[in-house]
């Protein structure tokens, strides 16, 4: 299973007549992406209610990716965060069979500690049993105890485009790790982060990649300052259909 998307769902002028149709955007948008990333969760809590009538506006099969509130990620820094956590998981939770994965993404600064990382994974998967990526961007996150912690308790970890100029020296950081069982990857906007379009170039050998990688995997494209992200979406949808 392949699911590409993007990150949010807002529909630009431009891309109207590619996501055309009756009802709100996310229903539009779902009439041609399989998958989508909802990143204000990060930001903010969302109602087990909000949660539910964007399952309802949904079809069957479709999948959301939820981003780890940052009071967990960056302000707790994965540490006594157990009440944090679980109201999270409560209001996602309201996607049902819908909620395909839940993303973690931690601050640049945050160095991986074996006993807090193991702690907090297993506080997650005491409740959750589902899909979850972790994108780290500390280059201790990116060794082969971290990489066995993530193994351990199902954990994907991103593969990131670009790299962080900090890790620009980890080639893993680009491919998808941890967890063996699914990939996940984040398409930011390259070489300017959040604004690049991606070339036909990059798209093709995204495609061909992904048709023989032999496992389920997220495309998602961040790069959504200029719309740039739908419309490479829709190329890469296209190139694999």
């Amino acid at each position: 299973m392949l699911r590409i998307g993007t990150a949010g769902w807002t529909i630009r002028r431009e891309h109207q007549d590619r996501l055309a149709g009756a009802g709100s955007h996310l229903a539009r948008y779902a009439t041609r992406f399989n998958a989508v990333e909802i990143n204000s969760s990060f930001y903010r809590p969302h109602r087990p209610a909000t949660y539910a009538r964007w399952a309802r506006e949904t079809p069957d099969g479709f999948s959301f990716a939820v981003k780890m509130p940052r009071t967990v990620t960056h302000n707790a820094k994965l540490k006594g965060a157990e009440e944090l956590l679980a109201r999270f998981l409560g209001e996602c939770g309201a996607l049902g069979e819908k909620l395909g994965c839940i993303l973690i993404q931690l601050p640049p600064s945050l160095v991986f500690d074996a006993g807090a990382a193991k702690q907090f994974f297993a506080g997650l998967r005491e409740t959750y049993a589902g899909a979850a990526a972790l994108e780290p961007r500390h280059a201790s996150w990116f060794t082969k105890p971290a990489e066995a912690t993530l193994a351990r308790f199902r954990i994907a970890r991103v593969a990131a485009d670009p790299i962080p100029a900090k890790m620009a020296q980890i080639g893993a950081a680009a491919e998808p790790g941890g967890f063996q069982g699914f990939a996940y990857r984040r398409l930011h906007g390259s070489p300017r982060i959040y604004y690049s379009d991606y070339d036909d170039d990059f798209l093709r050998a995204l495609a061909a990649h992904l048709k023989v990688a032999g496992r389920d995997a997220w495309c998602i494209f961040d790069n959504t300052a200029l719309g740039y992200a739908t419309q490479n979406a829709l190329a890469l949808t296209e190139r694999l259909r």
